[in-house]
């Protein structure tokens, strides 16, 4: 058994008991009750008898320190001297003499910490819940949660003033309610060896949470709250030399770059030493990396199974991660660092290829029904974070970070929205529709009708500031705003795959708004300025899904009632294609465009090996060509009387015969022969 470094308050090495004269003092200044005396240090002197050296109850095993368990009854008790002087326990910590272990202090389910309250803490807790109070929470509850969280941290502290309480000392007591449920002894002190199933951790770290969401608007800690989780164990030391060159970087990267990319180097990192570690154990340096082990590494990569997803890293994953093994290589290089390589090991054309994918925009009849779903959401939150990505085509962590004063007007009235700097590092303001403005000030009137609570400091600027999409004192998590509030939507309107997952993405709000914007024209700073572009090569994807003369054109040959003529106009105003050929001829429209009109030869026929492409049975023109077509008549005529002016009798019958070949597509076009032609 591992026993608790125990903490004592004076010299005296041997761990007795205070004075009994101490403790019979406070006895008769705490109650009243004559009876309460004599039984209180009764069960005091039995202790001290049991326990002469106060070493031994703490080194004696749990189930004997907390005296009874949950399934005993009052003569069935483990050790009713520990369960009886709990009063004597608490007096000792309360006055400094000893800390209990937190293994103690989350088996012991009910300590009567009241009973000792002293006028200054009851006044300290009370000051908590006005706190809370003003923060959302309901004070008949979160009264009893800060009391529980209280006395377990005073006592384990050895002290009854809270202001000793810090941020370090919650997230040890977060991570000690997950180590509880590790004992494999748990189940004698709940009932069941199942701790997690009956939610006992997630209601001890909770109160704990709440303590910390309070604390933090007090004033008294300076970590803001996040979501619950235990902190993860160290990681095993691989290659100690190549970590400390990889954290000496990470140092460097801090000063300029946002935690979760130097999260991000420093996964990488250590995948890679680990993985040297298991193929290349000799190597104990980054200077005796070779490129091609790291190109070796790459390969390996196309068999890793993520963790996460149980399946074979992405294209997208391993670009990623690759791409920041380059970077760091090659700036470890250049900076002439000691134990690095002499040069970049891994360039950019060694990272897999992405795939250049058009933005997946949400099509109207589906936007349609989930709009209508998103409107009926009962959460103002949710409500008014999609609303927000809908018309204005922010990412989500820009949404989740609007001020609370994040809207005003335009001079015209006009509804403006003010959104922080994110991944471009810029903030901007754009126009916003009256719907999602509405919403937003819905949540700012919830907002507002609460205290005045303490900022969050910005992850860019480090200032504090007052989050709009805040409840209970804690910012609301993107997951919450978004991919909860989705899932709900979608399901509600049959948006979900063959496993009931939502196919709707809060990312293709900002593809929808920005395939909109070009399809009504906007222009191409408008659309970079909506959604936060960096590069006008980000913004001119849209304009090309958009193009209006490309979609024309497109009409022109495959629509409803197009004019075609061509050999192969007969087949496709028939419907002799099959369903397969015609979906491939439409995907593979715009790479079709010859000088006059198209080539529709479908894959199975091989490339196409007429130059002549006016009589291959696969071309087809439209009267946008008729221009075009007139033109290439005239030179065909030009070209006539120059091969008779040189007698050459076999080159003007071949122009001639192209000339009939024009008019007859210009007949077929009901076009005239005569008329403009297509500008040189």
């Amino acid at each position: 058994m591992t026993l608790h470094p125990l903490h004592h308050w004076h010299s005296d090495p041997s761990w007795q008991h205070p004075n009994p004269g101490v403790y019979e003092e406070f006895v008769q200044s705490y109650t009243d009750k004559r009876f309460r005396h004599w039984a209180l240090l009764r069960y005091h002197r039995k202790f001290v008898a049991q326990y002469p050296n106060l070493l031994d109850w703490f080194a004696a095993d749990l189930s004997e320190r907390v005296g009874r368990l949950p399934y005993e009854g009052p003569s069935q008790m483990t050790n009713a001297i520990s369960y009886n002087a709990r009063f004597y326990l608490v007096f000792l910590a309360w006055r400094g003499y000893v800390r209990f272990d937190w293994d103690w202090l989350l088996a012991v389910r009910h300590l009567r910490f009241n009973e000792l309250d002293q006028a200054s803490v009851n006044q300290s807790i009370e000051h908590l819940v006005q706190i809370a109070e003003g923060l959302g929470y309901r004070p008949i509850d979160v009264r009893y949660e800060l009391r529980w969280a209280v006395s377990r941290l005073l006592l384990h502290l050895g002290t009854s003033d809270m202001t000793m309480i810090t941020d370090e000392h919650l997230a040890t007591a977060i991570d000690a309610c997950y180590r509880f449920g590790e004992r494999p002894d748990v189940g004698e002190f709940f009932k069941s060896a199942d701790y997690d199933q009956h939610h006992v951790r997630n209601q001890y770290t909770w109160y704990f949470h709440v303590l910390h969401v309070v604390l933090y608007h007090r004033g008294q800690i300076s970590t803001p709250p996040q979501r619950i989780t235990r902190a993860s164990a160290p990681r095993p030391p691989v290659k100690p030399r190549m970590q400390a060159v990889v954290h000496r970087y990470l140092v460097v990267r801090q000063l300029t770059d946002e935690p979760n990319t130097v999260q991000g180097f420093d996964t990488t990192t250590y995948k890679f030493i680990t993985w040297m570690a298991h193929v290349y154990p000799q190597i104990e340096s980054w200077a005796e990396v070779t490129r091609e082990q790291v190109l070796e590494y790459a390969e390996a990569m196309k068999t890793a199974i993520s963790p996460q997803t149980g399946k074979p890293l992405s294209t997208v994953s391993r670009r990623g991660q690759l791409s920041r093994l380059s970077v760091f290589l090659s700036d470890i290089a250049m900076w002439g660092w000691e134990d690095a390589p002499g040069r970049p090991l891994l360039v950019k054309g060694d990272l897999p290829k992405r795939p250049q994918r058009v933005p997946r925009y949400i099509p109207d009849q589906e936007l349609e029904r989930l709009m209508m779903a998103i409107r009926a959401l009962p959460c103002p939150f949710q409500r008014a974070a999609l609303l927000t990505a809908r018309w204005c085509g922010a990412r989500r962590e820009e949404i989740s970070r609007l001020s609370l004063e994040c809207l005003d007007r335009y001079p015209d009235g006009t509804a403006r929205l003010h959104i922080p700097a994110g991944k471009t590092k810029r903030e901007r303001v754009v126009p916003l529709n009256e719907e999602a403005a509405q919403a937003l000030q819905e949540v700012q009137a919830l907002r507002r009708q609460l205290a005045v609570e303490r900022g969050f400091p910005d992850r860019l600027t480090g200032s504090e500031t007052r989050c709009l999409f805040v409840r209970h004192g804690k910012p609301l998590s993107v997951e919450y705003l978004f991919q909860w509030a989705l899932q709900a939507a979608c399901a509600q309107v049959g948006l979900v795959d063959s496993k009931g997952k939502a196919t709707i993405t809060a990312h293709r709000f900002g593809h929808t708004v920005g395939k909109q914007l070009a399809e009504k024209g906007a222009k191409l700073h408008t659309i970079m300025t909506v959604l936060g572009h960096a590069s006008p090569h980000m913004t001119m994807v849209y304009a090309q899904i958009s193009d209006p003369v490309v979609r024309q054109d497109y009409q022109a040959v495959l629509g409803p009632g197009a004019t075609i003529a061509g050999p192969s106009a007969e087949a496709l105003r028939a419907g002799k294609l099959s369903h397969t050929d015609i979906q491939w001829l439409q995907d593979n429209f715009f790479k079709t465009e010859l000088e006059l009109g198209r080539c529709l030869r479908l894959p199975q026929e091989g490339p196409c090996e007429c130059e002549l492409y006016l009589t291959c049975a696969k071309f087809v023109t439209t009267p946008a060509y008729a221009p075009r077509l007139r033109r290439r008549r005239r030179i065909e005529q030009e070209l006539v009387e120059d091969a008779a002016a040189h007698r050459w009798q076999r080159e003007v019958e071949r122009h001639q015969c192209t000339i009939r070949r024009l008019e007859q597509l210009l007949t077929d076009l009901r076009e005239p022969i005569e008329g403009s032609e297509a500008p040189d």
